[in-house]
């Protein structure tokens, strides 16, 4: 089985069907794809389309559930809107503008040809992350004395952050968007990982030392966090 894309019906409906093969998956497996809303089927060696189609029948309602609870997906166009730190903020096409895109007054300006408006606005929140989530680790870890070796941005699907054993932390370019206390939460949380590499009791005292909004945080990404995935890079 080769990778692909197709349009299955299941009892719900129709459902985009995203097919991965892989060498080292030991069983068929499936997910939802938050940012694109597809199914995503990974069939291992020797696993056949009517396998994978069996999955995903059997828990059709599974997948039903899933996609209603997706966000709509955000259009980065003319009259939509775009969050920073946690503040909306209306795209505003301005054609005979010279400036690129800058920030005034709760509008974010895009200059140039419309059809260019979404890869220019989805490149600005690139460079504010890159602007913004590097210092405020290096502020925060300099505040409690922790020293990360390296800092970088990805954009990831399912983890908000991550520390590896070198001490380097990775966030996804995405909490841009998220407001300032979910921001300093999710770092608290990769810097609290320097001193301890798991989730026991120790880890989350200290993550409670070095932030107070864990709880307003953890359920901000509850409630909120899947609509940060639901605006795809350009």
């Amino acid at each position: 089985m080769t990778a692909g894309t197709e349009v299955v019906p299941i009892a719900s409906g129709q459902v985009t069907v995203c097919w991965r093969a892989s060498r080292q998956a030991r069983r068929i497996s499936m997910r939802i794809d938050p940012r694109s809303g597809h199914v995503v089927i990974t069939l291992p060696r020797g696993a056949r389309r009517t396998d994978g189609l069996a999955l995903l029948r059997a828990h059709s309602a599974w997948v039903a559930a899933g996609l209603s609870r997706l966000p709509p997906p955000v259009d980065l166009c003319h009259g939509g809107h775009v969050v920073l730190d946690g503040r909306r903020h209306e795209i505003r096409h301005c054609p005979d503008a010279r400036r690129g895109v800058w920030l005034e007054d709760g509008v974010l300006h895009v200059s140039g040809a419309e059809e260019f408006v979404p890869r220019r606005v989805s490149a600005y929140l690139r460079a504010q992350a890159q602007a913004r989530l590097p210092a405020r680790l290096c502020a925060q870890a300099e505040s409690c004395g922790l020293k990360p070796t390296q800092v970088r941005l990805r954009d990831t699907k399912s983890r908000w952050g991550s520390c590896s054993s070198d001490g380097s932390i990775m966030l996804c370019w995405r909490l841009v968007m998220a407001p300032l206390e979910v921001q300093h939460y999710i770092i608290a949380h990769e810097l609290a990982h320097l001193q301890h590499m798991n989730h026991g009791p120790d880890f989350w005292l200290l993550v409670d030392r070095l932030t107070p909004h864990r709880r307003q945080a953890e359920k901000w990404l509850h409630d909120h966090g899947a609509s940060l995935h639901r605006i795809a890079p350009v």
